[in-house]
Protein backbone atom coordinates (compact mmCIF):
# COMPACT_ATOMS: atom_id res chain seq x y z
CA UNK A 1 0.00 0.00 0.00
CA UNK A 2 2.80 2.45 0.92
CA UNK A 3 4.66 1.84 -2.33
CA UNK A 4 1.45 2.24 -4.34
CA UNK A 5 0.69 5.49 -2.50
CA UNK A 6 4.15 6.86 -3.34
CA UNK A 7 3.79 6.11 -7.04
CA UNK A 8 0.24 7.44 -7.19
CA UNK A 9 1.30 10.67 -5.43
CA UNK A 10 4.16 11.19 -7.91
CA UNK A 11 1.99 10.37 -10.94
CA UNK A 12 -0.72 12.86 -9.94
CA UNK A 13 1.87 15.62 -9.44
CA UNK A 14 3.32 14.85 -12.88
CA UNK A 15 -0.13 15.01 -14.48
CA UNK A 16 -0.85 18.35 -12.80
CA UNK A 17 2.45 19.84 -13.97
CA UNK A 18 2.33 18.33 -17.46
CA UNK A 19 -1.27 17.34 -18.34
CA UNK A 20 -1.53 15.20 -21.44
CA UNK A 21 -4.38 17.32 -22.81
CA UNK A 22 -2.21 20.42 -22.55
CA UNK A 23 0.68 18.81 -24.43
CA UNK A 24 -1.62 17.40 -27.10
CA UNK A 25 -3.93 20.30 -27.84
CA UNK A 26 -2.71 23.32 -25.87
CA UNK A 27 -5.84 23.07 -23.68
CA UNK A 28 -6.18 24.71 -20.32
CA UNK A 29 -4.30 23.28 -17.35
CA UNK A 30 -6.02 21.19 -14.71
CA UNK A 31 -8.46 23.39 -12.78
CA UNK A 32 -7.98 24.26 -9.08
CA UNK A 33 -11.19 22.43 -8.13
CA UNK A 34 -10.11 19.28 -9.98
CA UNK A 35 -6.67 19.38 -8.31
CA UNK A 36 -8.26 19.66 -4.88
CA UNK A 37 -10.68 16.86 -5.76
CA UNK A 38 -7.77 14.62 -6.80
CA UNK A 39 -6.10 15.40 -3.47
CA UNK A 40 -9.22 14.48 -1.53
CA UNK A 41 -9.62 11.21 -3.44
CA UNK A 42 -5.97 10.40 -2.75
CA UNK A 43 -6.33 11.23 0.98
CA UNK A 44 -9.38 8.97 1.31
CA UNK A 45 -7.72 6.14 -0.62
CA UNK A 46 -4.14 6.10 0.65
CA UNK A 47 -2.12 7.22 3.66
CA UNK A 48 -0.01 10.23 2.70
CA UNK A 49 3.44 8.78 1.86
CA UNK A 50 5.26 12.10 2.26
CA UNK A 51 3.47 13.99 5.09
CA UNK A 52 6.35 16.33 6.03
CA UNK A 53 7.22 17.07 2.41
CA UNK A 54 3.55 17.64 1.61
CA UNK A 55 3.04 20.07 4.49
CA UNK A 56 6.18 22.16 3.94
CA UNK A 57 6.02 22.19 0.16
CA UNK A 58 2.37 23.25 0.05
CA UNK A 59 3.15 26.19 2.34
CA UNK A 60 6.18 27.52 0.47
CA UNK A 61 4.90 26.66 -2.99
CA UNK A 62 1.79 28.76 -2.36
CA UNK A 63 3.92 31.69 -1.22
CA UNK A 64 6.26 31.43 -4.21
CA UNK A 65 3.30 31.16 -6.57
CA UNK A 66 1.65 34.27 -5.14
CA UNK A 67 4.90 36.23 -5.51
CA UNK A 68 5.36 34.92 -9.06
CA UNK A 69 1.85 35.97 -9.98
CA UNK A 70 2.66 39.49 -8.78
CA UNK A 71 4.97 39.89 -11.79
CA UNK A 72 1.92 39.78 -14.06
CA UNK A 73 -0.15 42.35 -12.16
CA UNK A 74 -0.27 46.14 -12.57
CA UNK A 75 -0.09 47.84 -9.15
CA UNK A 76 -2.21 50.88 -10.04
CA UNK A 77 -4.98 48.89 -11.72
CA UNK A 78 -5.03 46.32 -8.94
CA UNK A 79 -5.30 48.93 -6.19
CA UNK A 80 -8.13 50.65 -8.05
CA UNK A 81 -10.02 47.38 -8.46
CA UNK A 82 -9.54 46.25 -4.87
CA UNK A 83 -10.04 49.55 -3.07
CA UNK A 84 -13.80 49.10 -2.62
CA UNK A 85 -13.33 45.88 -0.67
CA UNK A 86 -10.83 47.26 1.82
CA UNK A 87 -13.34 49.03 4.10
CA UNK A 88 -15.51 45.96 4.51
CA UNK A 89 -12.36 43.96 5.23
CA UNK A 90 -11.72 46.02 8.37
CA UNK A 91 -15.31 45.69 9.59
CA UNK A 92 -15.46 41.97 8.88
CA UNK A 93 -12.18 41.13 10.65
CA UNK A 94 -13.22 42.84 13.88
CA UNK A 95 -16.80 41.60 13.67
CA UNK A 96 -15.93 37.94 13.03
CA UNK A 97 -13.41 37.88 15.88
CA UNK A 98 -15.94 39.32 18.33
CA UNK A 99 -18.79 37.04 17.24
CA UNK A 100 -16.53 33.98 17.17
CA UNK A 101 -15.30 34.45 20.72
CA UNK A 102 -18.84 35.02 22.04
CA UNK A 103 -20.37 32.05 20.19
CA UNK A 104 -17.46 29.86 21.26
CA UNK A 105 -18.11 30.77 24.89
CA UNK A 106 -21.84 30.05 24.44
CA UNK A 107 -21.10 26.63 22.90
CA UNK A 108 -18.63 25.82 25.71
CA UNK A 109 -15.75 25.32 23.27
CA UNK A 110 -12.24 25.53 24.67
CA UNK A 111 -11.21 29.18 24.72
CA UNK A 112 -8.06 28.75 22.62
CA UNK A 113 -9.77 26.56 20.03
CA UNK A 114 -12.58 29.11 19.58
CA UNK A 115 -10.03 31.91 19.32
CA UNK A 116 -8.02 30.05 16.67
CA UNK A 117 -11.10 29.22 14.58
CA UNK A 118 -12.25 32.84 14.79
CA UNK A 119 -8.79 34.06 13.72
CA UNK A 120 -8.72 31.68 10.77
CA UNK A 121 -12.19 32.74 9.63
CA UNK A 122 -11.57 36.44 10.14
CA UNK A 123 -8.25 36.74 8.34
CA UNK A 124 -6.61 34.04 6.24
CA UNK A 125 -7.30 30.53 7.45
CA UNK A 126 -4.30 28.34 8.21
CA UNK A 127 -1.79 31.20 8.03
CA UNK A 128 -3.60 33.15 10.77
CA UNK A 129 -3.96 30.04 12.93
CA UNK A 130 -0.28 29.20 12.49
CA UNK A 131 0.68 32.75 13.48
CA UNK A 132 -1.64 33.09 16.48
CA UNK A 133 -1.21 29.54 17.84
CA UNK A 134 2.28 30.05 19.32
CA UNK A 135 1.24 33.41 20.80
CA UNK A 136 -1.55 31.80 22.88
CA UNK A 137 0.55 28.65 23.46
CA UNK A 138 -2.06 26.41 21.82
CA UNK A 139 -1.34 22.70 22.13
CA UNK A 140 -1.13 20.25 19.22
CA UNK A 141 -4.75 19.13 19.53
CA UNK A 142 -6.12 22.69 19.56
CA UNK A 143 -4.06 23.53 16.47
CA UNK A 144 -5.08 20.35 14.65
CA UNK A 145 -8.80 20.87 15.32
CA UNK A 146 -8.69 24.51 14.21
CA UNK A 147 -6.71 23.79 11.05
CA UNK A 148 -8.86 20.78 10.24
CA UNK A 149 -12.15 22.65 10.36
CA UNK A 150 -10.75 25.51 8.26
CA UNK A 151 -9.43 23.14 5.60
CA UNK A 152 -12.78 21.33 5.40
CA UNK A 153 -14.64 24.58 4.71
CA UNK A 154 -11.93 25.72 2.28
CA UNK A 155 -12.48 22.60 0.22
CA UNK A 156 -16.24 23.15 0.16
CA UNK A 157 -15.84 26.84 -0.76
CA UNK A 158 -13.67 26.12 -3.76
CA UNK A 159 -16.41 23.92 -5.24
CA UNK A 160 -19.51 26.00 -4.45
CA UNK A 161 -18.43 29.65 -4.70
CA UNK A 162 -17.86 29.93 -8.49
CA UNK A 163 -21.28 28.39 -9.35
CA UNK A 164 -22.99 30.69 -6.84
CA UNK A 165 -21.20 33.67 -8.36
CA UNK A 166 -22.37 32.76 -11.85
CA UNK A 167 -25.90 32.08 -10.63
CA UNK A 168 -26.01 35.51 -8.98
CA UNK A 169 -24.53 37.11 -12.12
CA UNK A 170 -21.64 38.62 -10.15
CA UNK A 171 -19.05 40.65 -12.05
CA UNK A 172 -15.38 39.66 -11.95
CA UNK A 173 -14.64 42.41 -9.41
CA UNK A 174 -17.63 41.50 -7.26
CA UNK A 175 -16.72 37.83 -7.14
CA UNK A 176 -13.03 38.49 -6.47
CA UNK A 177 -13.95 40.77 -3.56
CA UNK A 178 -16.49 38.32 -2.15
CA UNK A 179 -14.14 35.36 -2.40
CA UNK A 180 -11.32 37.25 -0.68
CA UNK A 181 -13.57 38.16 2.24
CA UNK A 182 -15.64 35.00 2.64
CA UNK A 183 -13.17 32.18 1.89
CA UNK A 184 -10.67 31.38 4.63
CA UNK A 185 -7.37 30.33 3.11
CA UNK A 186 -5.34 32.12 0.44
CA UNK A 187 -4.99 28.93 -1.62
CA UNK A 188 -8.76 28.46 -1.99
CA UNK A 189 -9.31 32.18 -2.59
CA UNK A 190 -6.81 32.11 -5.43
CA UNK A 191 -8.28 28.86 -6.75
CA UNK A 192 -11.84 30.21 -6.73
CA UNK A 193 -10.77 33.48 -8.33
CA UNK A 194 -8.87 31.65 -11.06
CA UNK A 195 -11.90 29.46 -11.76
CA UNK A 196 -14.09 32.57 -12.18
CA UNK A 197 -11.81 34.66 -14.38
CA UNK A 198 -8.59 36.63 -14.74
CA UNK A 199 -9.92 39.86 -13.21
CA UNK A 200 -11.52 37.98 -10.32
CA UNK A 201 -8.19 36.29 -9.63
CA UNK A 202 -6.32 39.60 -9.50
CA UNK A 203 -8.88 41.29 -7.23
CA UNK A 204 -9.18 38.26 -4.94
CA UNK A 205 -5.41 37.91 -4.57
CA UNK A 206 -4.84 41.57 -3.77
CA UNK A 207 -7.63 41.88 -1.21
CA UNK A 208 -6.81 38.55 0.44
CA UNK A 209 -3.14 39.42 0.88
CA UNK A 210 -4.07 42.84 2.23
CA UNK A 211 -6.40 41.06 4.64
CA UNK A 212 -3.57 38.73 5.65
CA UNK A 213 -1.55 41.69 6.94
CA UNK A 214 -4.08 41.86 9.77
CA UNK A 215 -2.15 38.93 11.26
CA UNK A 216 0.30 41.45 12.72
CA UNK A 217 -2.15 43.65 14.73
CA UNK A 218 -4.15 40.54 15.67
CA UNK A 219 -1.03 38.89 17.12
CA UNK A 220 -0.22 42.06 19.09
CA UNK A 221 -3.75 42.25 20.52
CA UNK A 222 -3.63 38.52 21.28
CA UNK A 223 -0.45 39.01 23.28
CA UNK A 224 -2.30 41.54 25.45
CA UNK A 225 -5.41 39.35 25.85
CA UNK A 226 -3.43 36.27 26.82
CA UNK A 227 -0.80 38.29 28.74
CA UNK A 228 2.30 36.90 27.02
CA UNK A 229 4.79 39.58 25.99
CA UNK A 230 7.50 37.02 25.27
CA UNK A 231 5.63 35.38 22.38
CA UNK A 232 7.01 35.76 18.86
CA UNK A 233 4.92 37.11 16.00
CA UNK A 234 5.06 35.29 12.68
CA UNK A 235 4.99 37.94 9.93
CA UNK A 236 3.89 36.86 6.42
CA UNK A 237 6.92 38.32 4.64
CA UNK A 238 5.94 36.87 1.27
CA UNK A 239 3.17 39.47 1.03
CA UNK A 240 5.76 42.24 0.85
CA UNK A 241 7.59 40.30 -1.87
CA UNK A 242 4.29 40.10 -3.76
CA UNK A 243 3.96 43.90 -3.56
CA UNK A 244 7.56 44.34 -4.75
CA UNK A 245 6.84 42.03 -7.71
CA UNK A 246 3.85 44.19 -8.70
CA UNK A 247 5.93 47.38 -8.38
CA UNK A 248 8.69 45.90 -10.55
CA UNK A 249 6.20 44.78 -13.19
CA UNK A 250 4.44 48.15 -13.20
CA UNK A 251 7.40 50.54 -13.25
CA UNK A 252 10.45 48.65 -14.56
CA UNK A 253 9.26 47.91 -18.08
CA UNK A 254 9.51 44.13 -17.93
CA UNK A 255 8.74 42.28 -21.19
CA UNK A 256 5.07 41.28 -21.34
CA UNK A 257 6.06 37.71 -22.17
CA UNK A 258 7.95 37.49 -18.86
CA UNK A 259 4.80 38.37 -16.94
CA UNK A 260 2.76 35.81 -18.88
CA UNK A 261 5.35 33.11 -18.20
CA UNK A 262 5.47 33.90 -14.48
CA UNK A 263 1.67 33.88 -14.30
CA UNK A 264 1.52 30.53 -16.09
CA UNK A 265 3.90 28.81 -13.66
CA UNK A 266 2.37 30.60 -10.69
CA UNK A 267 -1.01 29.09 -11.59
CA UNK A 268 0.64 25.69 -11.94
CA UNK A 269 2.10 26.11 -8.45
CA UNK A 270 -1.26 27.16 -6.99
CA UNK A 271 -3.01 24.18 -8.55
CA UNK A 272 -0.33 21.81 -7.23
CA UNK A 273 -0.69 23.42 -3.79
CA UNK A 274 -4.41 22.63 -3.77
CA UNK A 275 -3.72 18.99 -4.58
CA UNK A 276 -1.28 18.81 -1.65
CA UNK A 277 -3.78 20.46 0.69
CA UNK A 278 -6.46 17.98 -0.38
CA UNK A 279 -4.01 15.09 0.08
CA UNK A 280 -3.49 16.12 3.70
CA UNK A 281 -7.21 16.13 4.57
CA UNK A 282 -7.57 12.49 5.66
CA UNK A 283 -10.70 10.89 7.20
CA UNK A 284 -8.95 10.78 10.58
CA UNK A 285 -8.26 14.54 10.49
CA UNK A 286 -11.92 15.24 9.68
CA UNK A 287 -13.11 12.92 12.45
CA UNK A 288 -10.82 14.65 14.97
CA UNK A 289 -12.49 18.03 14.44
CA UNK A 290 -15.58 17.33 16.56
CA UNK A 291 -19.12 18.65 16.28
CA UNK A 292 -18.93 21.88 18.30
CA UNK A 293 -15.82 23.38 16.67
CA UNK A 294 -17.26 22.50 13.27
CA UNK A 295 -20.57 24.15 14.23
CA UNK A 296 -18.75 27.32 15.31
CA UNK A 297 -16.77 27.45 12.06
CA UNK A 298 -19.85 26.88 9.93
CA UNK A 299 -21.85 29.58 11.76
CA UNK A 300 -19.03 32.11 11.34
CA UNK A 301 -18.63 31.13 7.69
CA UNK A 302 -22.34 31.60 6.99
CA UNK A 303 -22.34 34.98 8.70
CA UNK A 304 -19.33 36.32 6.78
CA UNK A 305 -20.38 34.74 3.46
CA UNK A 306 -23.98 35.97 3.46
CA UNK A 307 -23.27 39.46 4.83
CA UNK A 308 -20.33 40.07 2.47
CA UNK A 309 -22.33 38.76 -0.50
CA UNK A 310 -25.09 41.33 -0.04
CA UNK A 311 -22.65 44.18 0.74
CA UNK A 312 -20.57 43.40 -2.34
CA UNK A 313 -23.62 43.12 -4.61
CA UNK A 314 -24.98 46.42 -3.28
CA UNK A 315 -21.78 48.50 -3.34
CA UNK A 316 -19.49 47.15 -6.06
CA UNK A 317 -20.12 47.18 -9.79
Amino acid sequence: MTQAAKWMYIVIIAVILFPISYIASNAEMISPALALFLGLIFAFSFPNPFPRFNKKTSKYLLQASVVGYGFSMNLQESLKSGAEGMTFTIVSVVGVMAIGVMVGYWLHIQRKTAYLISSGTAICGGSAIAAVGPVIKANENEMAVSLGVVFILNAIALFIFPPIGHLADMSQTQFGTWAAIAIHDTSSVVGAGDAYGQKALEVATLIKLTRALWIIPLALVTMLIFRDKSAKISIPWFIFLFIIAMVVNTYCGLPQEFGHTMAFWAKKGMVLTLFMIGASLSPSSIKAVGAKPLLLAVLLWIIISVSSFFVVKATIV
